[in-house]
């Protein structure tokens, strides 16, 4: 069983914090379809001081724990603080971003620019380490900036000599962003690296995991603890749920039939309004639908002209009670079809 310092995990497979992704919405629903744990949505140490991203906190309205804040920024003392209002606010982990590629993040010195920076991200470590209090403290980096640096395992060392409770590796440089493949055979020289030096703390392989087969390769390839699934998830929160279904029967669920799919999709939409209210709640909820139809489509459930019709109706409509009965029809028609 997977363990981050005094939390069991139900199995090995993780949602990815992803911005704009995983709020509280999605969380409840990946966590209540099988996840082994959801983290919430990167928030940035300094707006988090100031007041702004707060409702990224919102754990306790997610019925998986523990409940993870991942934080973002370069400024050790400004971490040290954000992590005290993480905990305050309930969360039980913190999660420090190494990872993130996007330019406003590491244009900031923050997210996977710390790579460059192995002292600056020992200071971090560090400070964000005495902060917690015994709370269990994560990283999740990448394998380095480019492939003239990377340095994935020295940080890992240095992070677990800290006295991290786990460590999260996407198989690409910050350079590739999500171009090429993940490389999970390197995330393996990070595991090795780590029990080489005596840590046995779990390290998490990710990138380009997106069903259950990919996630056995990349655990047979890299000999990671566990998997942690990202992009593949969005509009899809029952898929950590079913791959960890199949990597342990009887720790996940089985395999949703097309209308449960789209009733999940209804609920998921529905818990989104209601938590951001009508306006804001449709507009989040669109990446998830446009995923959503899109799996749908190339798995032939929704015919071309059905898919047309809805996607007009899933990415233009400011109404949620038209998005909704749309998605109802779609979930209707399954089972009469069936």
């Amino acid at each position: 069983m997977l363990h981050i310092g005094p939390h069991a995990l139900r199995n090995p497979v993780l949602l990815a914090p992803m911005a704009g992704v995983t709020d509280v919405p999605f969380r409840a629903a990946a966590a209540r379809l099988g996840a082994g744990l959801t983290i919430a949505e990167m928030a940035a140490g300094k707006e988090l001081l100031e007041g702004r991203q707060r409702e990224r906190l919102a754990g306790e309205k997610v019925g998986g724990r523990p409940f993870v804040v991942q934080l973002a920024g370069h400024d050790a003392v400004l971490m040290a603080r954000a992590t005290e209002v993480a905990l305050a606010h309930g969360a039980q982990v913190i999660d420090i971003n190494m990872g993130c590629p996007a330019k406003m993040v590491t244009g900031k010195l923050s997210g996977a620019a710390l790579m460059r920076d192995p002292a600056l991200a020992r200071t971090i470590v560090e400070a964000v380490m005495a902060a917690a209090g015994g709370a269990p403290v994560t990283v999740k980096m990448r394998l380095g900036w480019d492939d003239a640096r990377r340095n994935a395992a020295e940080i890992a060392l240095m992070a677990a000599d800290a006295g991290v409770a786990m460590v999260t590796v996407h198989g690409r440089t910050r350079r590739q962003f999500y171009t090429g493949r993940a490389d999970w055979r390197a995330v393996g020289g990070v595991v090795r690296a780590l029990r080489h030096a005596g840590h046995a703390i779990p390290v998490i392989v990710n990138g380009d995991i997106v069903d259950a087969p990919t996630a056995r390769a990349a655990l047979a390839q890299s000999g990671a603890d566990g998997v942690m699934i990202g992009r593949a998830a969005t509009g899809r929160p029952w898929l950590p749920g079913e791959i960890a279904e199949s990597l342990a029967p009887g720790h996940g669920i089985a395999p949703l039939p097309f209308d449960r799919q789209a009733a999940e999709l209804m609920r998921l939409h529905a818990d989104m309004v209601a938590f951001h209210g009508e306006a804001v709640g449709v507009r989040r909820a669109r990446k998830h639908l446009k995923a959503a139809l899109t799996h749908w489509r190339a798995a032939g459930a929704v015919p071309v002209d059905d898919a047309a019709r809805l996607r007009e109706v899933f990415l233009r409509s400011e109404s949620a009670a038209e998005v909704q009965d749309a998605l109802s029809a779609l979930a209707q028609g399954s089972r009469a079809a069936a």
